[in-house]
């Protein structure tokens, strides 16, 4: 046997252990989805190896004459979920249609306000000391919207007061750490009369708008929206930008030729498929998504776990936040959890930069619901769920002991629901012969 074809069996070989963990953990990362087998198939169709670079009907290649009809629909898919009057599915992830909408509607040197990475704004809108997107790539200066810690929540009497004294070119809600609505017409309007366009960030909550679960940014005041495609949306990874048709053109533009070239045509098809299942199953979908996130927040804090915002209900998204400062740091339970079968990550909370904590060791732990919604799982399995942490966490149980009871619970739940019907697992191994 050649060292290639061992270098190959050995990657198939891990793939293949992914996939068997999978079916044996806890998944709840909340940035993260699976996918229904509808949308897999057409992942792995022939667009993965075609251009098309341009507009449908404009391309730069020849051979798109199906590739154009799909991009349309995914489009038009896209607009009637969101009640969009533009839609643009080039975007290869959510980073990436947030440059585009800064390439849209800024210059470099212009100033941006948006929410501050600790409180739960996303790289993409970081500073250039810190090698964010907004700053270091398309040259923004970087202010921060006030924000109050307590609500988890942008202050709006002080952003107020900071728009109108900074004046900005473009004011961005939305985030990473999203646990409630932000105030989006509170804020549009400020940002509009004093000469700001108005983003808004739902990579994380883009499936619970268009659920009709969460807030709906374009009727409160935002003309764009950007979006990844794979969280409480449950599609592939990748990007969309929903805006007002007065800005189609510079936001199309933006996108091609500013910031992407080909743009992963295998995931504008799935793209497409898991809108349509959107609209046939994503009421009901993501209704139970925050059903889940409410009920496994108040079994961890039944459970003595300080789960951020038990007077505001803990959360209205899939989110959960949990501050684990007083059992160690986020980064050494994140591992004592994965180990256990449980995948979730370490978090930065508000308060942790002034104590000295850092992203490798946080104070707090983030989690989500949308995957093991996806799966079947209801509330009565979240109180399951948060038993299992609190054994972990507090109880310090052998990490050995929890993985197989979690290996066992995991057993009823793997296939994927609210999608079109299928006989392939959640996690299979789909080999091609």
């Amino acid at each position: 046997m050649t060292q290639a074809r061992e270098m190959y069996d050995k990657t198939v070989e891990l793939v293949r252990k992914h996939h068997d963990w999978l079916k044996k953990s806890i998944p709840l990362i909340a940035s993260e989805n699976i996918t229904s087998p509808a949308v897999r198939e057409v992942l792995i169709s022939d667009f993965q190896h075609r251009y098309a670079e341009g507009w449908p009907g404009e391309r730069v290649y020849a051979g798109c004459i199906h590739i154009d009809e799909v991009e349309i629909l995914a489009m038009g898919l896209a607009k009637r979920l969101f009640k969009a009057e533009h839609a643009n599915v080039q975007p290869v992830s959510g980073l990436t249609a947030n440059l585009a909408t800064y390439t849209a509607l800024t210059m470099p040197g212009d100033t941006m306000m948006c929410i501050s990475i600790a409180k739960g704004g996303h790289i993409s809108m970081g500073k250039r000391e810190f090698g964010g997107t907004a700053g270091a790539v398309h040259g923004l200066n970087i202010e921060y919207i006030p924000f109050d810690e307590k609500r988890m929540n942008i202050d709006v009497e002080e952003a107020v007061k900071s728009i109108e004294k900074v004046k900005p070119k473009l004011v961005t809600m939305g985030g990473s750490v999203f646990l409630f609505p932000h105030p989006v017409m509170e804020i549009s309007k400020v940002a509009k009369e004093n000469g700001a366009r108005v983003m808004y960030d739902a990579a994380h909550v883009a499936g619970l708008i268009g659920g009709g679960q969460f807030q709906d940014p374009l009727r409160e005041g935002a003309e764009v929206m950007t979006c990844s495609t794979h969280k409480t949306l449950p599609g592939p990874q990748h990007g969309m930008i929903l805006c007002t048709k007065e800005l189609a053109e510079p936001i199309n533009k933006g996108v091609f030729p500013g910031v992407v070239s080909n743009h992963h045509l295998h995931s504008v098809a799935g793209l497409a498929v898991a809108l349509a299942e959107m609209l046939e199953f994503g009421e009901e979908y993501t209704a139970q998504i925050v059903k889940n996130a409410k009920s496994l927040a108040k079994a961890l804090y039944d459970l003595k776990l300080a789960v951020l915002c038990p007077d505001l209900g803990f959360t209205q998204s899939h989110t959960v936040l949990v501050d684990v400062s007083k059992q160690g740091d986020g980064g050494t339970l994140e591992k004592k959890l994965e180990n256990s079968g449980i995948i979730l990550n370490r978090n930065l909370l508000p308060w942790d930069p002034k104590d000295g904590r850092h992203y490798k060791n946080p104070g707090g732990i983030r989690m989500g619901t949308s995957e093991v919604t996806r799966l079947g799982m209801k509330e009565p399995e979240m109180q399951e769920i948060a038993q299992f942490i609190q054994r972990v966490i507090v109880g310090k149980e052998p990490e050995e002991k929890i993985s197989k009871e979690i290996a066992k619970f995991k057993q009823e739940f793997q296939k994927v629901h609210y999608c079109f019907e299928s006989k392939t697992e959640a996690y299979e191994y789909i080999k091609i012969p």
